[in-house]
């Protein structure tokens, strides 16, 4: 739990990884290009003082992972969201039997998901039924960008993904998280492209998408979607640290997101290792939009509780004492644009 100013505060990470880029577990140059541009995030857009070697990015292990996240008791819970990428790593980026191991052991602390790729066809479904079993899955992490073969890439819409996703419905797996952000080297900038979340949202109401990056840097695409699906998420993941180097456009994306999603649907993500979450969270509870941004309203205590955890807590059950929640009827919560309020000009 953390505290400031006579406030408490539930914290989920909603977006953390164990990974493995060290050379051995390299399969080709893509292995390298992929970590050094997670290196390239990290170092450019964290304080100095946060900034790694480069050998302790490339693999952490569970020990330092523990923490790093709870450590100093910050974080209260996180949620393993990892990627294959079968094509740059040996034994795939995230290290599933590592996190998996680790969530058991703390159970309290830490949600494993997995992941899925419909170009696996039919045995694909039958892992998926497998994992969800063995991992108790409530969510699962897409990379539509991830290669596989000769494809570069798939879409949300793809007739064999609506079978997977047509799966997650009936093994009870609701939280479906989608990389739709910052292009990461060598991946197709156009396989992140948000336009297709439109579609499953639409078909499926019964499952929540969480737009991992929202969007960026196509915000104003993913917010026009998001404010017409309620059941699309935003996940701060990587626009979080911009309120270091650059606040007044982290101010623009939160001031957007709230304007447009409401404050119920915006997801607090550290994107751990890429980020720790302690600096995250102590910037955030302290942030304000500027008061010249005069089209958006300011962030309330209330809307900080909600983002930075007690948001991701509802959408997987996670039990938070009672100290820490908002009363039911809270008088400053900010519901989402109707679609017809919205300041459309008219012919």
């Amino acid at each position: 739990m953390y505290s400031k100013d006579g406030e408490d505060y539930f914290i989920v990470d909603a977006h953390i990884a164990l990974w493995d880029a060290r050379p051995e577990n390299q399969l080709n140059v893509h292995g390298k290009q992929f970590i050094d541009c997670f290196y390239d995030y990290h170092r450019n857009l964290s304080p100095a003082e946060e900034v790694w070697p480069y050998e302790e990015y490339l693999y952490q292990g569970g020990e330092r992972l523990m923490r790093d996240v709870f450590g100093n008791g910050i974080v209260d819970h996180a949620i393993f969201q990892p990627a294959r990428l079968a094509e740059f790593y040996a034994r795939g980026f995230g290290q599933t039997e590592e996190a998996f191991a680790l969530t058991q052991a703390n159970p309290d602390k830490l949600t494993y998901n997995h992941w899925f790729d419909p170009r696996d066809g039919e045995r694909g479904l039958d892992q998926l039924r497998e994992d969800a079993e063995r991992f108790g899955l409530k969510g699962v992490k897409l990379y539509t960008a991830d290669w596989h073969g000769d494809s570069r890439g798939w879409k949300l819409n793809d007739p064999m993904a609506y079978r997977y996703f047509e799966l997650c419905r009936e093994l009870g797996i609701t939280n479906i998280h989608v990389h739709k952000g910052p292009t990461i080297r060598p991946l197709d900038r156009d396989a992140f492209d948000v336009a297709d979340v439109d579609h499953v949202a639409t078909d499926f109401t019964d499952l929540q998408f969480i737009v991992e990056h929202c969007g960026l840097p196509r915000l104003e695409d993913f917010c026009w979607i998001a404010t017409q699906e309620p059941n699309v998420h935003a996940g701060l993941a990587v626009a979080i640290p911009f309120i270091h180097t650059r606040p007044r456009y982290f101010a623009q994306i939160m001031g957007e997101l709230v304007y447009w999603l409401g404050e119920d649907r915006i997801l607090f993500s550290s994107d751990y290792a890429l980020w720790t979450p302690t600096w995250l969270v102590e910037r955030f509870v302290d942030f304000q939009i500027p008061e010249d941004m005069t089209e958006y309203g300011p962030l309330t205590t209330a809307v900080k509780k909600k983002v930075l955890g007690l948001n991701a807590a509802k959408l997987y059950g996670i039990p938070v004492p009672a100290a820490l929640q908002l009363p039911d009827a809270d008088e400053t919560a900010t519901g989402p644009r109707q679609p017809d309020s919205a300041d459309l000009a008219m012919a």
